[in-house]
């Protein structure tokens, strides 16, 4: 026992964060913990931060990563897994802390400082598309946008574009998401959507484009557009009412006729499912709920449903959808939910 318990302090006596600002910041944000009411270490603290730029700036961003909800949820993971519980958690409650003062073992300095490090490169694409994004939707609602141009945008959840109105243009760039665009007609100036794998062009119309990682969807509901394929422009189909069409990195599908009331009931605050399997509805459900729908009861994937579901309450969709299919639902911490 005394061997492990030394091996384990030589261990976190040698984690050292690559920045050294950083790792400094680390430390002095772990001692503030322990002698949280020290005027004299708040001194040393001040000079500190004063000396360089750098300093301030990686001691925002440790405070500011810490106070991420992901940490409470990544804790209780590493938590769960580790034999230093007790020492994580007392290392998580930093925007919680007690009426008595926390002894701090360097175990829980060394782990709390390592999942910052991972909790930072985890959230380092959705900064940058917060950079990026003129507007933006959290998960849930959606929200209707009017244009420079008099056109109107209404993004789904979880969603983010960019737009670029100057001059001549009547340009979007759909970043994430799902977005519907009601276009005012100008024949001098085309209306463009483009989005992870294809581009959409406009002259006044009304549409839906969906990205993700794997492919574009267009929905056209009303006038005529013209898709073309990024990586290939001269790829293009047109596309009249009721007709859809997806697109990955390598290609067009064929136009499909499209039941707009279906795939455009979002706007209207609903999910309608026609014949769809199970295990597809739950991961458009997802979308809306914003956690981990997880199924463990392989009867549950061939199932089909049908049904018109309000957005407003996600978690009653899920607990509606699993009382018709016969399943139990358990949810843990966070919000995960397990359907058997």
């Amino acid at each position: 026992m005394e061997r492990d318990t030394h091996r384990r302090e030589n261990e976190e006596q040698q984690f050292v964060h690559p920045d050294p600002a950083m790792d400094a910041a680390l430390n002095w944000l772990f001692t503030l913990q322990d002698s949280p009411d020290d005027a004299n270490l708040r001194a040393r603290l001040d000079d500190w931060l004063r000396a360089d730029p750098s300093h301030s700036q990686a001691f925002e961003l440790a405070v500011g990563t810490w106070e991420l909800p992901e940490m409470d949820m990544v804790a209780n993971e590493i938590a769960a897994r580790s034999e230093h519980a007790i020492a994580l958690r007392e290392a998580v409650v930093l925007r919680h802390p007690g009426p008595r003062r926390r002894l701090w073992p360097r175990i829980a300095t060394a782990a709390a400082a390592a999942v910052l490090l991972a909790i930072g490169i985890q959230q380092y694409p959705a900064v940058m598309l917060r950079w990026r994004a003129d507007y933006a939707t959290p998960t849930g609602p959606h929200e209707e946008v009017s244009l420079p141009d008099g056109s109107r945008m209404i993004l789904n959840t979880a969603s983010a574009v960019s737009v670029n109105f100057q001059g001549a243009k009547r340009s979007v760039t759909l970043l994430r998401g799902e977005a519907y665009f009601d276009v005012v007609h100008d024949a001098a100036r085309p209306f463009t959507v483009a989005a992870s794998f294809s581009e959409v062009e406009v002259k006044g119309t009304a549409f839906s484009v969906r990205t993700d990682n794997a492919e574009d969807t267009v929905v056209l509901e009303r006038g005529h557009i013209d898709v073309s394929l990024l990586q290939n422009r001269k790829d293009v189909a047109s596309l009249e009412p009721g007709e859809s069409i997806t697109a990955s990195s390598n290609n067009l599908s064929i136009v499909r006729k499209s039941d707009t009331s279906t795939s455009l009931a979002w706007l209207q605050g609903r999910l309608v499912f026609t014949d769809q399997p199970f295990g597809q509805v739950l991961d458009e459900v997802e979308r809306y709920y914003g956690q981990s729908i997880l199924v463990a009861n392989a009867r549950l994937s061939s199932m089909r449903v049908n049904g018109s579901y309000r957005l407003d309450n996600p978690e009653r969709v899920i607990h509606s959808l699993a009382t018709a299919a016969g399943a139990t639902v358990t949810r843990l911490p966070g919000g995960i939910i397990i359907l058997r």
